[in-house]
Parts: C-alpha cells; sequence; structure tokens
C-alpha cells in the first residue's frame, strides 16, 4: 500500500499544483488556470465509471493478474503515456494538446484510484483498514513530496543558465525533462501491480442478462447506500461534498500566488513540498492517533476548523508580501491541519463501505469529495482578477464555515453497519 499509494499520489499534483505553476511560468492568464482546473471533474465523476471497474473484466490481462491488478495495471500504463504527452506539450504554442494529455493523465488517474480503493479495501479485514490507509497516505505524500518539489528542482536544474540580471524566460525544454521523470516513476506502481497478490475475490451472483448485470452493478450500490442511512444518507453526503471545500477552492490558486509573489523554484520546493509535506505526514499521525482516542467525528471537527484558520493565515500573508519565513510557518500550519483532517476522513469515507460494492461506493464518496469544490474552483482566477488575494482567502475561509455544522450534524447518525 506504501507504493501503491505512491503511483496514486503521482499524478495528482502533475495535473493541478504544479501544472498551475509551469503554466503561470509561462505566462498564462490566471482566469485561464482557473478553468483549465476543471480537468480536475475527472476525479469528481469517477463514480459514473466505478462499475465497470468493480465489475467489467479486461481481455487477457483480468485472467493473468485478475479482476483489481488487471485495472490497476492497465490505468498506470495510461497514467504514464499522460504524463509522458504533458512533457512534449508547450504551453506557450497552444494549450489544446496540453489540455488534452492532462485529461487523459487525470481519467486515467481517477481510474486507478477506484481500483486502488477496492484493492485496499477488500485485502484486509476491517480491523486492518487503518493501517493500510495510514500506510497508502504515506506513500501518496511521499509522492506528493517528488510530483511538487522534485519537479521544480528538476526543472531549476534543468534550464539553462541565464547572464545576472537578465529578465527570466519560461524554458519549457527543463520541464520536459521534468514531467518525463515523473512518468518513469509511474514504474513503481507497475512493479508493486505485478509482483503484489490479488486479494481474495467477493463472491458476486451471476448475472442471467444486461439488464441484471446493469442492475447490479449500477444501481445496487446506491441503492443499499439509502437504505442503510435512509433520509440521514442526504446529510452523510453533503458533509462529503463539503469537507474539503476551502483546502480545494485556495489550493487550485495557491500556486499561482507564489509565483505572482516572486517565489523562486527552489523556495517553493523547500517550503510548501518539502516542510509542506513533512507536516502534512506528522498531521496525519496526530489525526490518526486523536481518531482512535477521541473518535473519527470529532478529529473531523477540529480539521474543519483548522482548514478555515488556515485560509486566514494565507490571507494575512497576501497582505505581508514576499518573506520565507512567513511562508514556512503559513505553509506549516496549513499543512498539519490538511493532515490530521485527510487522516479522520479517509477512515470516515471507509466506515460507510460495503465491501460488496467496495469500488463503486467508495469512488461515489470521494468523486463527491471532490465534484463542486473543483467546479467552484474554476472561477478562482476570476476572483483574484477582480478582488485580489487577501480577500480571495478570506472567501475561502468563509466557505469552510457551514462545514462544522454538517460534521455536528452526521455526529448525531447512530453508524449502521453494512
Amino acid at each position: 500500500m506504501l507504493a501503491l499509494g505512491f503511483s496514486s499520489g503521482l499524478p495528482f499534483l502533475l495535473v493541478f499544483g504544479t501544472l498551475s505553476f509551469r503554466l503561470r511560468e509561462a505566462g498564462i492568464e490566471r482566469s485561464t488556470i482557473g478553468y483549465l482546473s476543471w480537468v480536475g471533474l475527472a476525479y469528481g465523476f469517477k463514480w459514473a465509471w466505478s462499475p465497470l471497474v468493480d465489475r467489467l473484466p479486461l481481455p487477457l490481462l483480468t485472467r493473468a493478474l485478475g479482476r483489481r491488478r488487471s485495472w490497476l495495471l492497465l490505468a498506470q500504463a495510461a497514467v504514464a503515456s499522460g504524463l509522458l504527452g504533458l512533457a512534449w506539450s508547450n504551453p506557450v504554442h497552444g494549450l489544446h494538446a496540453l489540455v488534452g494529455w492532462a485529461l487523459l493523465t487525470a481519467f486515467a488517474s481517477a481510474t486507478q484510484d477506484i481500483a486502488l480503493d477496492a484493492f485496499r479495501i477488500e485485502s484486509a479485514p476491517t480491523r486492518e483498514q487503518p493501517v493500510l490507509a495510514a500506510c497508502y497516505q504515506v506513500g501518496y505524500r511521499l509522492a506528493m513530496l517528488w510530483a511538487g518539489a522534485g519537479v521544480l528542482v528538476l526543472a531549476a536544474w534543468a534550464e539553462v543558465p541565464r547572464l545576472a540580471g537578465a529578465p527570466h524566460v519560461y524554458q519549457n525544454a527543463a520541464w520536459r525533462t521534468a514531467y518525463s521523470v515523473m512518468a518513469a516513476s509511474m514504474a513503481v506502481g507497475v512493479l508493486t501491480v505485478l509482483l503484489s497478490p490479488e486479494p481474495a475475490r467477493v463472491a458476486l451472483a451471476p448475472a442471467r442478462n444486461l439488464k441484471q448485470w446493469l442492475l447490479e452493478a449500477l444501481i445496487a450500490p446506491f441503492v443499499e447506500f439509502f437504505h442503510r442511512y435512509r433520509w440521514q444518507a442526504l446529510i452523510v453526503l453533503a458533509l462529503i461534498a463539503v469537507y474539503r471545500i476551502s483546502d480545494i477552492v485556495m489550493g487550485i490558486m495557491a500556486n499561482t500566488f507564489y509565483v505572482d509573489m516572486h517565489y523562486t523554484k527552489e523556495e517553493v520546493a523547500a517550503v510548501t513540498k518539502f516542510y509542506g509535506v513533512a507536516m502534512t505526514l506528522i498531521g496525519g499521525l496526530v489525526g490518526g492517533s486523536l481518531a482512535l482516542r477521541l473518535g473519527v467525528r470529532r478529529v473531523m471537527m477540529l480539521g474543519a476548523g483548522l482548514a478555515v484558520c488556515s485560509s486566514l493565515l494565507f490571507a494575512w500573508l497576501a497582505g505581508h508580501g514576499h518573506d520565507l519565513h512567513a511562508l514556512i510557518a503559513v505553509v506549516s500550519a496549513d499543512n498539519l491541519a490538511s493532515g490530521i483532517a485527510t487522516a479522520a476522513f479517509v477512515g470516515y469515507l471507509s466506515s460507510m463501505t460495503n465491501v460488496r460494492y467496495s469500488a463503486t461506493q467508495y469512488a461515489l464518496f470521494s468523486s463527491l469529495m471532490l465534484l463542486l469544490p473543483k467546479a467552484i474552483a474554476g472561477f478562482s482566477g476570476d476572483y483574484v482578477d477582480a478582488f485580489g488575494y487577501v480577500t480571495f482567502f478570506i472567501s475561502t475561509a468563509a466557505l469552510g464555515v457551514p462545514v462544522l455544522l454538517l460534521v455536528w450534524l452526521a455526529g448525531r447518525i447512530q453508524q449502521v453497519k453494512p
């Protein structure tokens, strides 16, 4: 799970945060970068094809590797291809090809997540899921370190040196080198899939015809969830839909903010990636430990409150100006809060899943988590252009306030066992 978490986390930043930095450096407008974040809606709609990943066998591959590993391998190959396409695209000469490769990468990455979540849930009993989730999160964060700090360092290293005092010029060849190395890094996941055992298959009643297959694959997972929670399912789904809204909306403009505040690639890599990822890992450990002692919902409440505070810290930094030490403090606090919230939230989502429909139901939950925030985030560039960064960050903090009420309401729902 550590290695597969790495494979899952690698493409995420490369089509969002890191790509935003690259595009802004190439002179692309903030509004355009905001709209391009809608590529991430592939993650928000992955529930739509998750039943296929859950049940559809792949020719030759499924017979050789099994249901979960075959889909994982196919998705990883597609991610690597998409990253190579991004490597050889030049945003200065046109965005159409780059957007196409970004869509392929996001779609393949979302498919990998569907299969991987099911692989994790089916590989161990419920009591061992927190251990697998923790290993997955560590691997995921290490990948974000590599895809965040690593790619910036590689791009800076590959740049042609410029004369002292000369203006900075966008060098696409340096980004080509960095993204090619990222594509090669998907080999970690490929090798892990080939060397890992297929989890024990959950017995499924064979479908007599196409209609029954569609009912079992597409309808039954959703009916089962609503049957368990009835009208209270709406509260659960509303909480899932907005729990990470502050972080996600703010994150789209974070890298353009760093460029506009004149932080260098090396500074962003060192502070927002090394310090940030380290604090996220610490936050994950703290969040997991607190969840064992206090319960998942109490820690979710803490994480939601901290997300509001971290957005306000970015608003302060925007008014404070370029200050490396202030950046370290703000990013450390933000990532510590994110780690605490994520640890509790992953446990919450896993507890809602029925193992009979693990891929489809978890894909529904994790998709819903991204759908509304990503849709809103597409307008973040226009909002910054109109009102500035300070107002933008204050607004993202305000988005997180209703989450506190939903966490409280969800805490009053009696847990129903699948």
